[in-house]
């Protein structure tokens, strides 16, 4: 064998999630490419739920929590869609 194969180089599949957590619930919020895209939709989530407290309280829904964390494509469900800044539509958690 004096042939030289090429090897594609290996494409890095990790995405970065920003989650809701309500419970024992967690949900992907949104992805991103990078780490500090993913920390900026974060905390501007983290202040609609914070500037949304009291609608919150009134209408007894449960206050989302965020995190961010890297995640692989292949484990985004195919019927992943991004969740609304207060992690609810028509009173559910999505």
């Amino acid at each position: 064998m004096t042939e030289i194969i090429r090897l594609s180089p290996t494409r890095d599949d990790t995405i970065w999630a920003v989650v809701a957590s309500l419970g024992k619930t967690d949900r992907i919020a949104d992805i991103y490419p990078n780490r500090s895209a993913a920390l900026a939709d974060r905390n501007w989530r983290e202040q609609q739920v914070s500037a949304y407290a009291g609608f919150l309280k009134t209408s007894k829904q449960p206050v989302p929590r965020y995190s961010v964390a890297p995640i692989r494509r292949a484990d985004v469900p195919k019927s992943w869609r991004p969740l609304p800044a207060l992690g609810f539509l028509r009173g559910q958690f999505i």
